[in-house]
């Protein structure tokens, strides 16, 4: 069942009149946001939401326990005239990392939590739904504004564990030798074109959102971004070119065959003690058997499509396969430049494929602007995910969100098959370690 065809189970509501249009949207979002999460969750059993594959995956359990803790913590405790809180210690057992709310498990003994059970969790979250909804409809219009920024927040925080949920479940079913199927998908593969690229000036240019979060006043429901997209700003950059598409299987394929993971020259040193430490030897899920590649999809154990962009590869993979190649990663400000004026259109989450997927391209086969921006695939950037000039972090524990990680981490842009359409967009910044391998991570190709 795709996302679109979704029903979702709620009570009706009274008639809304036309001063509280603001209210009815921020709730049919909420709404919506919270009932994907129950989309995704459908085709999993109990077992899978309990397990821990390592500590960059959190369970499913954890994951629903926690955004709602995020809700009821930021919202509900926050602004609610009587918040009743459901259990005085999930605050313990679902905090993430912020440090000035108090204590926490520690992240990677997430696994071992057999209470509260998921019965419990999901009764978690219709009781913090039911205040939140309550508060929605019933608070001062002077206290729902000032609380709207937050519950904002909280939504797009879901929708990145959203992301997270499908990821981290397959990790899951990749070290079960059943191979099972999160939701069996038909695959239809076709022709590509060849790589081209496509040229851009350099100059002068604007990158980033003058909109910041957390400063208060009516920004609207849709209007949002993290804080880590602003302050717009200057950049110069020097005339470059971009590829076309995204790198596909057989493209990368070729780099393996030529012995790409055996040449350290063309690999950065952290990468190279990366690879020979654990003994990569092709992106993660893919097994050589009979001489013919294969990976675990979430849509079970399957030949490796050539035409498929590839993914599940790292920073150091990606720079090393750019290497071989003769040319290199963009920078991210190169990648929002050229994606500023293309519309947010791909494979999402929303389409329930779960995977990158083959580019049909429009006649002519020669693509004018480049393909496969958003969807399918992170795209890795050779910029290290640092602050933008002017950049501050909100006072409070939620200025813990995302300043506090600008180091050690590379930035990766476009949105993912994981990723829901609507998080997406030209200024967001996504970032992990230089190793990571787990996300839907892979290669566009400059010059």
């Amino acid at each position: 069942m795709e996302l679109e065809t979704l029903t979702h189970r709620r009570k009706p509501r009274a008639h809304f009149d036309m001063h509280s249009i603001e209210r009815e949207e921020t709730l049919r979002r909420y709404e919506k946001v919270r009932d994907t999460t129950e989309w995704i969750c459908e085709p999993l059993e109990v077992e899978d939401c309990v397990v821990q594959t390592g500590v960059e995956c959190s369970p499913v359990k954890w994951q629903l326990g926690h955004v709602t803790w995020f809700f009821e913590t930021f919202v509900l405790d926050q602004f609610a005239a009587n918040p009743h809180e459901f259990n005085a210690k999930y605050g313990y057992l679902f905090n993430s990392y912020y440090n000035s709310i108090g204590d926490r498990t520690p992240r990677d003994l997430r696994g071992l939590m057999s209470r509260p059970t998921l019965a419990d969790v999901w009764n978690y979250r219709r009781h913090v739904d039911t205040g939140i909804e309550k508060f929605i409809l019933n608070s001062s219009e002077d206290v729902f504004q000032k609380a709207l920024p937050i519950v904002i927040l909280g939504l797009n925080h879901e929708q990145q564990h959203q992301e997270l949920m499908i990821t981290d479940v397959k990790t899951v079913l990749a070290m079960n030798p059943l191979r099972p199927v999160y939701r069996a998908r038909e695959i239809t593969p076709s022709k590509i074109p060849p790589l081209n690229w496509i040229s851009f000036d350099g100059g002068l240019i604007e990158v980033g959102i003058t909109l910041r979060p957390f400063q208060g006043g009516r920004r609207g429901v849709v209007d949002f971004a993290f804080d880590n997209e602003g302050p717009r700003h200057r950049q110069y950059i020097e005339k470059f070119q971009l590829a076309d598409r995204l790198i596909t299987n057989g493209e990368y394929k070729n780099f393996i065959t030529d012995g790409g993971y055996e040449n350290p020259s063309l690999w950065l040193s952290d990468g190279w003690a990366k690879c020979r430490e654990e003994n990569w030897k092709a992106p993660k899920y893919w097994e050589e058997l009979d001489g013919k590649w294969w990976a675990m999809t979430l849509q079970g154990f399957r030949p490796i499509e050539d035409t498929e962009p590839v993914t599940h590869i790292s920073h150091y993979e990606a720079d090393a396969f750019a290497t071989w190649s003769g040319a290199r990663l963009p920078t991210e400000f190169e990648w929002e430049f050229a994606a500023k004026d293309i519309p947010i259109t791909g494979n999402f989450l929303d389409s329930g494929n779960f995977h990158p997927a083959t580019l049909v391209p429009s006649v002519p086969l020669v693509l004018e602007k480049p393909a496969q921006m958003f969807g399918d695939t992170w795209q890795w950037t050779r910029s290290a995910y640092l602050p933008y000039p002017g950049y501050k972090a909100a006072e409070g524990a939620l200025g813990e969100y995302n300043g506090k990680f600008m180091s050690n981490q590379m930035v990766l842009r476009g949105g993912s098959c994981a990723t829901p359409q609507d998080h997406t967009r030209s200024t967001y910044r996504n970032f992990f370690p230089p190793d990571a391998r787990w996300q839907f991570s892979g290669i566009r190709l400059a010059k």
